[in-house]
């Protein structure tokens, strides 16, 4: 009969996955897998994407997990690969698709007058330019938190890095977007 692994703690799944113990790596798969795709969702903005990120990750994780040193923070390594893998899809197809579908507040009428549609059209294309500049580190933090609406600390576990790191390379890439989107203010 099995060993009953729906309890054990995530160090432990992730240790005797390690060692190649497919039901336990089964398991915490499953345990993280409504948390990896609704990331994978809100980094790519699209379910078929999300399903693909996930896919890539799971194959990541088995494939790595030997190599974790800390099994206690196996949950923010996993967000880690799920983001590296959402981010390399993202890259592969544009640039900086992750704010394509942004749509750019406007008073009532905007949409009437074609020379404001075509200023937020250039505006939102510079801010895509800008951003595919950004490192992908800062990239990063700005998207999950300027479009996804994550707090810092979130932002850090996902990440693999802490609230400090995620607050400095937010910060540089606040200060660097704030520096090029100067002309559309």
């Amino acid at each position: 009969m099995p060993v009953d692994l729906s309890g054990a703690a995530d160090a432990t799944l992730a240790t005797r996955a390690a060692e190649g113990d497919e039901r336990a790596f089964e398991v915490l798969l499953r345990r993280h897998l409504g948390l990896m795709t609704a990331y994978a969702t809100r980094l790519t903005s699209s379910r078929a994407d999300a399903a693909d990120v996930v896919q890539e990750a799971s194959v990541v994780i088995w494939r790595e997990l030997p190599s974790l040193q800390v099994p206690e923070a196996v949950r923010g390594w996993m967000m880690k690969i799920v983001s590296r893998k959402a981010f390399d899809l993202i890259r592969s197809r544009r640039p900086t698709s992750d704010v394509d579908d942004l749509e750019v507040p406007s008073e009532s009428g905007a949409h009437d007058d074609p020379e404001r549609v075509a200023a937020s059209q250039d505006a939102m294309g510079a801010l895509r330019a800008a951003l595919a500049r950004l490192p992908a580190g800062q990239r990063q933090v700005w998207t999950l938190r300027e479009v996804g609406g994550e707090s810092y600390a979130d932002i850090a576990e996902r990440t693999g890095t802490t609230p400090t790191v995620v607050r400095g390379l937010l910060a540089r890439a606040r200060e660097t977007l704030t520096r090029e989107m100067e002309a559309w203010r």
